[in-house]
C-alpha cells in the first residue's frame, strides 16, 4: 500500500505538540512492515527546512477564492526520516516561522490543502491512501468528494485522525468560496452550527475516523467542544487507536540529549546521575523525591492548577519533595509559576519556554511526572516517562486512562486521581511520596515502567489493519 499522511506538523520539521511526534514516527514504521508511507506539510521556515537537501518535484497554481497563489512542492533529497518528506511552500502565507497562531491561518490551511489536493491530482500513480490528521487537514476528504475539479479522486479512501477535537478551524460562511467549485446542495457537510467547521466536515466525509486512545473515542460523545451529536452518529465509522512512541528516539539506553545512559540494570545509577546533573542546574535536592511537569501551561492540561497544588504540596508536607516545570502558555500561568521561584527557592524551579533536550533529561532525572490534563486524547508524555522509568502521576481521562494504573490495584505501576483540582493533586501528591519511601515497591514499579511496550509496532499494525479493510 502507499500512503500519504498530510498533517501541519511532523517531527522533527516543525512541532507544537503530540500531532508532529505521531507524523513522525507512524509513517517510518508503516514502511518498515513493508508499505510506502509519505509525509507531506507546510513549508515553514524552520531549521530542519535550512540544514538538509531538498528537490523540487512540482510546481502548479491554484485559486483562494479570488485570489490566484501559486505553490512550489519539494522532496527532503536523502530519506533521512526513514519515509518521503513533502514541504508545501505558498510564499506569503507558509513561508512563516511559527505553526500557528496567526491571523490568517484560515487562509494560510486552506491554501495549503487545496495545493495539497491539486498537487495530488497530477499524480499519474495516485496513493491507495490519504490519511489526514486534525482540522488543518480535515477539509481534503470533502474536497475529494465534493468538489468538481477533483471528484475524480473521490475512490481514494481517506482516514482522518484527531488528535485534538477541541479545535476545529471554524470559520465564517463568507469564506465558503475558499473552497474550490463545490457542489452546492452539499451545504451541509460543511455546516455546524451556522459556521464552515472544517473538523466536522472532515468526519462526515472521511471513509474512517480515528482517536488516539479507546476513551477519548468515548468521552468525544459527551464532551468535544460542541460536536458531541455528531460523534454520536458517527460513532460506526469511529476506531480508537492508541499512539505509539518512536523507541529510537525516546531510549535512554542511547539517547543523544543524555551524558548519562541506562538501561533496566543500571536504572538506579543511571537515574540518580541525571536527577544529580538536573538538581545541580535547578537548584533543587536530589535527596528528595522529583516531580516534573512537562507541556502547555494552558487549561486543558490543568497549569492553572499547578500553582495552588505545588504550593499546598510544599506547605502541607514540609518540603519533602522538589518541583521543576518546563513549559511555555498563557502569560498569567507562567508568571504564578515564575513568582514561586523566590518563595519556595531550594524545593522549586521552573523554566518558561520549551527546550527538547531539557524535556529529555527531566524524563531521565524526575522521579515522577505530572499530568493532571482536563484534556488529554491520548498523552505521549506519560509513555515518555515510562520508557525512562519514571512514575506518571495523572488524571483518569483520555489515554491516561488507558495507558496508566494505579499502584493500587492489581499490576498498577502509576499515580492516578479523578479531578484536576489541588485537592486531588495534592492527594496524589502525598500517595506518591509513600510510594516513594517504600524503596523496594517503588525500584520495582520502575522496572516494571522500563519492561512495558508502548512502541509504534501494535499500533502501526492496527493502522494497517485499518488501511485493509478501505480497500478490500
Amino acid at each position: 500500500m502507499e500512503i500519504l499522511h498530510v498533517s501541519a506538523e511532523c517531527y522533527p520539521v516543525a512541532k507544537a505538540g503530540g500531532l508532529g511526534d505521531v507524523v513522525g514516527a507512524l509513517p517510518k514504521y508503516l514502511n518498515a512492515a513493508g508499505h510506502i508511507a509519505k509525509v507531506v506539510m507546510p513549508m515553514y521556515r524552520t531549521k530542519f527546512l535550512y540544514e538538509n537537501k531538498w528537490e523540487v518535484v512540482h510546481k502548479g497554481s491554484s485559486y483562494l477564492g479570488n485570489t490566484w497563489f501559486d505553490y512550489t512542492v519539494i522532496k527532503e533529497a536523502t530519506n533521512k526520516l526513514g519515509f518521503d518528506l513533502y514541504l508545501v511552500d505558498i510564499n506569503g502565507l507558509l513561508d512563516r516561522e511559527k505553526i500557528y497562531s496567526y491571523d490568517d491561518d484560515t487562509e494560510r490551511f486552506t491554501s495549503f490543502q487545496i495545493a495539497v489536493v491539486d498537487w495530488v491530482s497530477h499524480w499519474v500513480d495516485k496513493p491507495d491512501l490519504i490519511h489526514v490528521h486534525d482540522h488543518h487537514t480535515a477539509l481534503i476528504p470533502f474536497m475529494l468528494k465534493h468538489c468538481y475539479q477533483y471528484q475524480h479522486m473521490e475512490n481514494i479512501p481517506t482516514v482522518l485522525t484527531i488528535h485534538n477535537a477541541q479545535y476545529q478551524g471554524w470559520m465564517g460562511w463568507d469564506k465558503a468560496d475558499y473552497i474550490p467549485h463545490w457542489d452546492g446542495w452539499r451545504w451541509g457537510v460543511l455546516d455546524w452550527n451556522r459556521m464552515i467547521n472544517p473538523l466536522a466536515a472532515g468526519i462526515r466525509s472521511a471513509w474512517k475516523v480515528t482517536t488516539v486512545s479507546w476513551s477519548y473515542l468515548h468521552e468525544m460523545r459527551q464532551e468535544s467542544n460542541g460536536l458531541e451529536a455528531l460523534f454520536e452518529y458517527e460513532r460506526g465509522k469511529c476506531v480508537g487507536i492508541l499512539n505509539g512512541i518512536d523507541v529510537d528516539v525516546w531510549n535512554p539506553e542511547t539517547d543523544s540529549y543524555l551524558d548519562d545512559h541506562y538501561s533496566i540494570e543500571t536504572l538506579a545509577k543511571g537515574k540518580r546521575a541525571n536527577k544529580e546533573k538536573l538538581c545541580q542546574e535547578f537548584n533543587l535536592n536530589p535527596d528528595k523525591p522529583l516531580f516534573v511537569f512537562i507541556g502547555r501551561l494552558v487549561g486543558e492540561k490543568a497549569a492553572d492548577v499547578l500553582p495552588g497544588a505545588i504550593g499546598d504540596s510544599l506547605h502541607y508536607m514540609d518540603q519533602r519533595m522538589n518541583f521543576l516545570i518546563l513549559g511555555s502558555g498563557e502569560p498569567e500561568v507562567e508568571a504564578q509559576l515564575s513568582d514561586m521561584r523566590g518563595y519556595w527557592m531550594g524545593y522549586y524551579n521552573s523554566k518558561i519556554g520549551y527546550n527538547e533536550k531539557l524535556s529529555h533529561q527531566m524524563y531521565a532525572g524526575a522521579d515522577f511526572l505530572l499530568m493532571p490534563s482536563r484534556v488529554e486524547p491520548c498523552g505521549l508524555n506519560q509513555l515518555y516517562a515510562m520508557r525512562y522509568g519514571t512514575v506518571p502521576v495523572v488524571r483518569r481521562t483520555g489515554g491516561l486512562r488507558d495507558t496508566v494504573i494505579d499502584y493500587g490495584e492489581p499490576d498498577g505501576y502509576g499515580v492516578s486521581f479523578n479531578h484536576a483540582t489541588v485537592g486531588d493533586i495534592t492527594n496524589a501528591v502525598y500517595r506518591s511520596l509513600v510510594l516513594y519511601e517504600d524503596q523496594m515497591r517503588f525500584d520495582n514499579i520502575r522496572r516494571q515502567l522500563m519492561e512495558k511496550d508502548f512502541s509504534w509496532d501494535i499500533s502501526a499494525q492496527q493502522y494497517i489493519d485499518l488501511y485493509k479493510s478501505l480497500l478490500t
